[in-house]
């Protein structure tokens, strides 16, 4: 909790959490001298689902994770961010989400963007350049929203990368995608693997499938710490 610079201090509320799943909270904002109150306000978790999750990049900025921690850690129990993108990007936000999101042990992974017009091994190395494993770390994540040439050749090169990765890290990755592609191109490609499908119209029957681990329902979240929308998730994992 950071010291305030008045003498009035202010706690952070945290109500109605076990009922409709959010919170209201009283923060104090040195810079502008007041105090004003955040929101928090989450979906009920869905049968079959465990847990609340947001995944962040550079859309988000910087983000202030200390605020993020002192109000919403009990409710958000993970967190994902950008890391890399095909062969050269890396995510402005990745160095400093990943040492803050650390420093605080909030859990967390990364994940890749994955262009499917680019070699597969370069953009494995890519992510690994600037994704160091360590113990702890969610599994990796390969974000699969981009048609390719053809679904086959899609697959096969989706697959180097994941192989590749895995290999590296020692955790099995976990492929981001529509319910669209998951249905149409990869339900039956990827025996083995866990999918994180994004999916924002309240159908929780169509992601029961034993495969699906997380949900992607919303883009519009708002989230102490974070400036703008941020994206909300469901997690079978229960933290």
């Amino acid at each position: 909790m950071r010291k305030r610079k008045k003498k009035t201090s202010y706690i952070p509320l945290l109500v109605f959490a076990s009922v409709f799943g959010g919170g209201s909270f009283l923060v104090y904002n040195y810079i502008e001298n007041k105090t004003y109150s955040i929101n928090l306000i989450l979906e009920a978790i869905p049968v079959t689902f465990n847990s609340h999750g947001i995944d962040v990049s550079h859309h988000q900025n910087t983000i202030d994770w200390e605020m993020f921690k002192d109000n919403a850690d009990s409710l958000i129990k993970f967190v994902y961010c950008k890391a890399t993108e095909g062969t050269h990007f890396v995510d402005p936000q990745w160095k400093l989400n990943r040492s803050r999101l650390t420093h605080f042990n909030i859990t967390h992974g990364a994940y890749h963007f994955f262009n499917p017009e680019l070699n597969p091994l370069k953009q494995a190395n890519h992510f690994l350049t600037y994704y160091k494993h360590k113990q702890n770390d969610l599994p990796p994540v390969l974000d699969a929203e981009t048609k390719g040439t053809s679904n086959i050749e899609l697959i096969e090169s989706m697959k180097l990368w994941l192989t590749h990765v895995e290999y590296i890290t020692g955790k099995r990755p976990v492929i981001y995608t529509s319910y669209y592609f998951y249905n149409t191109k990869f339900k039956n490609a990827f025996n083995g693997y866990k999918f994180w499908i994004a999916n924002y119209s309240n159908t929780p029957n169509r992601l029961k499938h034993k495969d699906i681990i997380h949900w992607q329902y919303s883009d519009s979240g708002n989230i102490p710490g974070i400036k703008g929308n941020v994206d909300l998730n469901f997690s079978k994992v229960k933290f």
